[in-house]
């Protein structure tokens, strides 16, 4: 890891912490698949047998990486705050990782952590929102349009209000997304959802109806 060389010297530390240093390495690891972990959630047994009726089995899994190529086990993943909950991966990029509860509120904290370096930033909380919301929705990613790391967070009450925020880590702050369609203010039932090259995607299900929906988080 270049990690370890930053204490070499200053020259060395400033050359490394910069931004077109970060940049060129990371295109490099990506266009070379060098690097690359499995992030599994599993039960510390690989050989156990799937009990489906045992109401603790949920409570032993954890968070490990594994090797691309070998499969093998390379570290366990703990909470960087030391927490000893349960928590969830809400999507990954470049080697950083966004973490929250397993029962997402408006309020839930969120780290975006890099485990390699074990070291992570929380998002401040957000101003915009102080009311309870009966679903709420959370995705992660890089956005290459716009060079930043990106969280969307979609949340809905029971009488079908509807709020969008966007995190910028760049800018470490919350935007609210004004302007909603009103065909996503009806009730839907929302399903998990994914974010790629910077667009966050969510599986809107309303009776029989499977829908996709998009949203550029650059925009």
């Amino acid at each position: 890891s270049l990690v370890r060389f930053l204490c070499t010297c200053k020259s060395w530390s400033d050359l490394i912490g910069s931004s077109c240093f970060v940049s060129t390495h990371l295109h490099r690891n990506v266009t070379k698949h060098t690097h690359v972990y499995l992030l599994c959630l599993h039960h510390p047994n690989f050989e156990r047998n799937d009990d489906p009726d045992d109401p603790y089995v949920e409570q032993e899994f954890q968070w490990s990486l594994f090797s691309n190529e070998t499969f093998e086990e390379c570290s366990k993943l703990r909470h960087p705050s030391g927490s000893t909950e349960h928590y969830m991966i809400y999507g990954s990029s470049n080697g950083l990782v966004c973490i929250s509860e397993e029962i997402l509120n408006f309020d839930s904290p969120i780290h975006i952590w890099n485990p390699s370096v074990k070291k992570f930033r929380t998002p401040p909380m957000s101003t915009n929102i102080n009311i309870k919301f009966s679903y709420v929705a959370l995705q992660f990613g890089f956005h290459p349009g716009v060079n930043d790391y990106k969280a969307v967070r979609m949340m809905r009450t029971n009488k079908n209000a509807l709020a969008v925020e966007v995190y910028s880590l760049k800018t470490d702050s919350w935007k609210m997304i004004e302007a909603i369609p009103p065909w996503l203010k009806c009730t839907w039932q929302h399903h998990k959802g994914t974010f790629f090259n910077g667009v966050a995607y969510h599986v809107l299900l309303k009776g029989p109806i499977f829908s996709i929906m998009s949203f550029d988080s650059g925009s």
